[in-house]
């Protein structure tokens, strides 16, 4: 219930999550457009603009030109003599020298005519000595006059290209922009910003989501650990709970042999209880480091020979099984808590055991490689799905066990073996394939 209302959160947020990116997205192609709509209508302006000024402009240097030629009673070519270098800078072809302060009175004159109302400055060039005479910078005031600045800076006409061919003046307009060719998509452009932010939003998203969905794993695996618990403890307790209402009765004392069978099954289950409590309080140990092991010489062959024995003595017996020994290794000696190697074996033939529909058959091999012993426990079993291996060493967690549903445990058991193979800085994986069983291979460091 919990896992479908989550599913139902996520969904909800992803769609949310996508609605407003597509709209945020329709959003910036709307301000894009609108965007580039007005810059076209800015630069449309603009361009009628400059296109009356240079007329205007052509029409005042025409008529300066006139003026010239009135006095010194020459003829031009108005329209070849006049143009334009730049958007705003313009060459006038004269031919003979000229006086700057005559210059820029009819420049004057004629800008106000034309309604020019731009500060400007101007130039001569006589090709007759090839200099050239920079005029001042004149400035057009809010007193709709043009007014000459004695101290002007002529640094920007200077920079501007002269043609070394005849005498002429240049005039120069710095207030008037020169022609941008930047594209406006580029200089307009938030798609640069945007996809990296909605990038990191969209990785933030499916961060959270996994952890979430990682959590309620884990919330499940620990519900399922606890009932599982529940169950497990439940039994002996309710066993030892009977066999002491047996023995309470009264005239019990002269049935002898009821009296052992009942207290054997007291001193089993609660031999039981206490290897489950010892596991779960071992496991909490060793995640904090806490569990001391008693570092001995141990002979492997004999641990798994007694494992053989007690398990062809209980549960091998009753299922009809198949435990067979192949013990290659010519040496068996290795470092380690005697007690918790047991535990590693045990577990391990118990699981081959329990995870097998029909009759077990499991085979224990050892050799040597190197310095190190390897030990394989093979089995029959249902085996474990390809997704699933990946998740069978975590704490609780349990391999689905298909139409078999009487397999008991906490699901901590592999996780144990792990720990305690790299507590003795061994090695431990796992082969696997449905149906045809799965095999455990540990890697050991021989003692030297």
């Amino acid at each position: 219930m919990l896992k479908g209302k989550i599913n139902i959160v996520l969904i909800a947020g992803f769609l949310s999550l996508i609605t407003i990116l597509f709209i945020q997205i329709n959003w910036i192609k709307q301000s894009i457009a609108i965007q580039e709509t007005n810059i076209a209508i800015h630069e449309k302006k603009d361009s009628l603009f400059q296109k009356q000024i240079n007329e205007k402009i052509h029409i005042a240097l025409s008529e300066v030109l006139n003026e010239i030629s009135k006095k010194e009673n020459h003829t031009y070519d108005t329209y070849g003599a006049v143009k334009q270098i730049q958007n705003n800078y313009y060459s006038v072809d004269i031919n003979e020298e000229l006086h700057p302060y005559y210059l820029e009175s009819l420049l004057k004159k004629a800008f106000y005519k034309e309604q020019i109302f731009q500060d400007f400055q101007f130039s001569i060039y006589d090709c007759f000595s090839d200099s050239v005479i920079y005029g001042k910078a004149v400035e057009f005031s809010d007193d709709s006059l043009y007014l000459t600045k004695e101290n002007s800076d002529n640094l920007a006409i200077k920079s501007l290209k002269w043609k070394k061919d005849g005498h002429y003046f240049t005039v120069y307009f710095p207030n008037i922009q020169v022609k941008s060719n930047l594209n406006i998509s580029q200089k307009y452009n938030p798609w640069p910003f945007v996809i990296p932010i909605t990038i990191i939003v969209l990785l933030f998203t499916i961060y959270t989501v996994s952890i979430i969905k990682k959590q309620n794993k884990v919330d499940e695996i620990k519900t399922d650990f606890i009932n599982n618990m529940t169950h497990e403890l439940k039994t002996p307790i309710s066993s030892i709970a009977l066999s002491s209402q047996y023995l309470m009765k009264k005239g019990i004392e002269q049935f002898p042999e009821k009296i052992n069978r009942y207290a054997s099954i007291i001193y089993k289950e609660n031999k039981r209880l206490e290897s489950q409590v010892n596991n779960v309080l071992d496991i909490a140990k060793l995640e904090k480091k806490k569990l001391e092991f008693k570092n001995e010489e141990i002979h492997l062959h004999d641990i798994i020979k007694e494992a053989k024995e007690t398990f062809a003595n209980n549960q091998m017996e009753n299922t009809d099984g198949q435990l067979t020994l192949n013990l290659n290794a010519k040496n068996d000696l290795i470092l380690g808590d005697v007690i918790h190697i047991t535990n590693v074996i045990y577990n391990l033939i118990d699981n081959a055991i329990k995870y097998s529909e029909d009759k077990p058959v499991i085979n224990i091999i050892t050799k040597n490689e190197d310095e190190n012993l390897i030990l394989s426990i093979k089995d029959n079993g249902i085996g474990i799905a390809e997704d699933q291996i990946k998740n069978i060493f975590d704490k609780f967690y349990r391999i689905p066990t298909g139409n078999i549903h009487n397999v008991k445990g906490f699901g901590i058991g592999l996780y144990y073996v792990q720990l305690i193979i790299k507590a003795h800085k061994g090695t431990l994986n796992v082969k696997s394939k449905l149906i045809y069983g799965t095999e455990f291979i540990i890697n050991l460091t021989l003692k030297n």
